[in-house]
């Protein structure tokens, strides 16, 4: 990566690393805003006193990037448009992940000072959006460049998180006023009470399942904000995964795996897919190694496979060879899907760092502005167990989820099952920035997006150029996908 970034020029270079200090600081920032949560009811109900309580939680989100994968950071890779990433010589790749992670940085910072804890996940999939929707203004005059199917599938998750914590927070505290019979569980613990053995188990185990499920899928997105960083200002040297030497020819393997396959479907549903397999191969050639491709078709075989799976998402195949090919096209994804692991160290680390400060300004929204009494025992295990088990899910799913939202309504729903009442002034703030989050952050980052086109010019000297290779008109790849097998695979 350095010797490929020495090559560019120093304004290049300086821009990058910005970019990659204002990302990691996003995720410190999210550290202490989002983790509070997960520290409010073990501090609260005295299972554990401020300090241990958020090393404990700090170490577990560590250990949650680090076991997590990144199935989660690719949902959010996949969220931009693809031509804003193309040219390694264009500041438009620039502005945009400076704009994203500014407009990330000042809504989240802001909502912390206030003391409100509102969804780093809402923030980060706004300012997505808001480059992309100004990019695609700007471009092509409407909104066609951004993944809206995508960005649908994500609202949607972040829609209903803080529902099923409201409700199954509720439900679950109704079931164990069923079924444990220990008042001490359901009333406010005093000034020299202590939780029981067994309740402090729960509680820590579930400060831990929060913690560890926030770093899973939280640090994930921590990964997708670098990835964006690498891509848009190396876009070459990231285009393919370089470390793995067996990469090259797995890539061949599946593209010949899935050639083969479709040959049980009527040419005119394949001939797109075939295209794009053909593409890919050609600008592998017959290297056995990605590090051996020349850069700019390394980044060509990328946009390819990128290509081949949305038209894949599109085709009109049968059952049997979709299920077919669904392995192969995983083994394909492997090339662009990957994360250096120095990015996953530098996540850890900095989620795990930042959950260890700031973090009582939103501990203290949520243990005693949301209800109108203290939170019970039984009210921190219930609204802990159901963030944990949520978010574990959304992971599973390669969703990105609030863990704020799901553990503040799911306090919330304890406070309406117990019947303790909630502070509607609380709830109210609570809920405008809730409601203001996206919309915030999709015209900030916007509004930074065209404002830093505005100031830089559109390329910056000394820059490498990024000149695609050659490739033939669809119908003459489309006729030679048909005409002529594909060669062997290696």
């Amino acid at each position: 990566m350095w010797e490929t970034l020495k090559h560019h020029h120093w304004q290049h270079q300086a821009y990058f690393a910005l970019a990659l200090v204002i990302a990691f600081a996003f995720e410190f920032i999210n550290g202490f805003h989002d983790t509070a949560n997960a520290v409010t009811t073990v501090i609260y109900t005295k299972t554990l006193r401020a300090t241990p309580a958020v090393l404990f939680s700090g170490f577990c989100n560590f250990l949650g990037v680090l076991l997590g994968g990144t199935a989660v950071a690719f949902s959010i890779v996949n969220l931009l448009p693809v031509d804003l990433l193309i040219d390694s010589t264009s500041t438009r790749a620039i502005v945009m992940v400076v704009s994203l992670l500014l407009a990330g940085v000042i809504w989240n910072l802001a909502t912390w000072w206030y003391g409100l804890p509102v969804s780093s996940s809402h923030t980060l999939i706004g300012s997505i959006l808001g480059v992309g929707l100004a990019n695609s203004l700007m471009t092509r005059g409407n909104v066609s460049g951004v993944n809206w199917s995508k960005a649908g599938e994500i609202g949607l998750s972040l829609l209903i998180s803080p529902v099923i914590g409201f409700v199954s927070a509720a439900g679950l505290l109704l079931l164990m006023k069923r079924f444990l019979r220990e008042p001490n569980l359901y009333h406010p613990p005093g000034e020299g009470d202590n939780p029981p053995h067994w309740v402090r188990g729960v509680l820590l185990a579930t400060c831990g399942g929060v913690s560890f499920a926030h770093g899973s899928n939280d640090g994930q997105k921590g990964m997708g904000l670098i990835l964006l960083t690498l891509i848009g200002f190396l876009p070459t040297y990231y285009a393919l995964d370089l470390r793995h030497h067996a990469v090259a020819d797995h890539v061949r393997e599946a593209a010949h795996a899935i050639d083969h396959a479709l040959d049980a479907e009527p040419a005119e549903k394949t001939a797109t897919l075939r295209r794009e397999l053909a593409t890919v191969l050609d600008y592998l050639g017959d290297k056995p190694e990605l590090s051996q491709v020349a850069p700019d078709d390394r980044w060509q075989a990328r946009q390819a496979i990128f290509r081949f799976r949305n038209h894949l998402q599109q085709a009109q195949l049968s059952p049997v060879t979709r299920k077919s090919i669904t392995p192969h096209v995983a083994m394909l994804s492997q090339a662009i899907e990957y994360v250096p692991f120095w990015v996953v160290i530098g996540v850890a680390l900095a989620l795990g760092i930042g959950t260890t400060v700031g973090y009582k300004r939103i501990v203290v929204t949520v243990a005693e502005k949301i209800g109108k009494t203290h939170l019970t025992y039984a009210q921190g295990a219930a609204a802990e167990i159901v963030a944990a088990f949520t978010i574990t899910l959304a992971d599973l799913g390669h969703l990105p989820v609030s863990t704020t939202q799901v553990l503040s309504s799911g306090v919330a729903g304890t406070m309406w099952a117990n019947r303790s009442g909630v502070q509607p002034d609380t709830l109210r703030r609570i809920g405008l920035a809730w409601l203001m989050t996206l919309p915030a952050s999709i015209f900030l980052s916007a509004g930074l997006f065209v404002a830093g086109g505005a100031l830089l010019p559109p390329t910056l000297s000394n820059a490498p150029t990024t000149m695609p290779k050659p490739v033939a008109p669809a119908t003459e790849l489309t006729a030679q996908s048909h005409s002529a097998p594909m060669p062997a695979a290696h």
